[in-house]
């Protein structure tokens, strides 16, 4: 009988342990954006000093499984799209849109799995851009801030400052153009499904126009909009930019000024880094503010990513699923991991706790970070943002084949407002 009760409870211990060990054997599905050549590297091969992040926190948290893809920028909105259209959204999502998803009830709430001590380490600034109403759907991956990138020996050879309004804009890249010719472009402008968001912000903010009004609601055809896609519009027909606007992305542009062959550009933070990974190392450049129109407030402009995660109804078990999302940002956001990721590709910190390393690595983030602090962001806490923001882009492009401006924006502001 004493045998037979020993082998019961050794019985028992084992159905215990098994089931305690499904309850653990979880398989999260991650999407992350492919902000640059080493990401994919760094998630799923050998970017952790050998290492890649999956491993070394399969490594760390036993019994939760990282099913992760790193997915471009121009594929990524499809791709979410085509699984939530199948019933099958990732647990996990890294872009820059949320509040479409939030509005759809498709998200959870970041305190269901976010830990306390986490959600405090993020800039309260950057979670205030994460709330729809009152409620936090999403975190910040990282941060970048804008800045004029000017090639300093064309400027001095050319004889000219560095402008800071519009019509200096104007004279500046008239002189490079006079003094070059055409082997060199005077000003790098990207109007593609990857920045032409970006592009219209420079110039609307730079008008005093924008996206919202004072009290959130959207202003697309703004009289200030409408001046300032018309003055783009201008410096392309004027020979100033870059010759194909429409389809020469940032990094096509980045390219360019590295090489030499364009004097200005609008960029992140993250160019030094990018320059120096293709291989730029001649080129004396320097930053200044964006050029804003002549009684304009002149202002950078901030982007930022976020981290969110999706609802699963048919999870069994929802508390350890959650507690799982939960371990994936506590070890994304450990410093020992996430100062090595946003130092990597150039980028600006989310979490307060990754700053001191940062500037002790490179002083020339701090000041990225004052430029950060007085940004304007993005209104991706609206749920047709991304409407607006392939909306905008639309308009851009359209108006470059010959569209009248104030129609276009008109159109894309009826649209909203129906």
């Amino acid at each position: 009988m004493k045998k037979f009760a020993t082998l019961m409870l050794a019985l028992a211990m084992l159905i215990s342990c098994a089931a305690i060990g499904m309850a653990e054997d979880i398989t999260l599905d991650v999407i992350i954006c492919q902000y640059g050549p080493k990401t994919n590297d760094w998630f799923t091969g050998t970017g952790m000093n050998g290492t890649s992040f999956v491993k070394k926190f399969e490594e760390a948290n036993p019994g939760i499984k990282l099913n992760l893809e790193v997915v471009s920028w121009n594929d990524v909105y499809t791709v979410v799209s085509t699984r939530i259209s199948n019933s099958n959204p990732p647990d996990i999502l890294n872009i820059d849109v949320f509040a479409n998803y939030a509005s759809e009830g498709l998200l959870m709430p970041v305190t269901d799995y976010c830990p306390e001590e986490l959600y405090d380490d993020f800039f309260p600034a950057f979670m205030q851009n994460s709330v729809v109403d009152g409620v936090v759907y999403a975190v910040p991956d990282l941060a970048s801030a804008r800045a004029l990138f000017y090639n300093v020996d064309m400027f001095e050879e050319v004889g000219i400052e560095v402008p800071q309004t519009w019509a200096e804009l104007e004279d500046a890249c008239q002189a490079i153009l006079d003094f070059y010719g055409g082997d060199v472009y005077p000003f790098g402008m990207d109007m593609t499904t990857d920045e032409g968001q970006a592009n219209f912000a420079y110039f609307a903010w730079g008008n005093n126009g924008g996206f919202v009004d004072a009290d959130d609601n959207w202003t697309i055809n703004s009289d200030e909009n409408v001046e300032a896609i018309e003055f783009v519009l201008g410096m392309v027909d004027k020979g100033y930019t870059n010759p194909n606007p429409a389809t020469q992305t940032r990094y096509d542009l980045q390219d360019m000024f590295g090489a030499g062959k364009l004097a200005m550009v609008i960029a992140p933070n993250s160019v030094p880094t990018y320059l120096t990974d293709k291989g730029y190392t001649d080129i004396n450049y320097a930053t200044a503010g964006l050029p804003h129109n002549e009684g304009a407030t002149g202002s950078s402009v901030g982007i930022m990513d976020r981290i969110m995660a999706f609802k699963d109804d048919s999870a069994p078990d929802q508390a350890a699923r959650n507690e799982a999302i939960g371990k994936f940002l506590t070890f994304f956001y450990d410093p020992d991991n996430y100062v090595d990721w946003v130092s990597m590709e150039g980028f600006l910190p989310a979490v307060n706790s990754a700053v001191g390393a940062l500037i002790e690595a490179d002083p020339s983030f701090e000041s990225w970070l004052d430029v950060l602090n007085t940004s304007k962001f993005y209104p991706s806490h609206k749920a047709e943002w991304d409407q607006v923001k392939l909306g905008v882009i639309n308009v851009q492009q359209n108006a470059l084949t010959g569209g009248d401006v104030k129609t276009l924006l008109d159109g894309l502001q009826a649209e909203l407002t129906k």
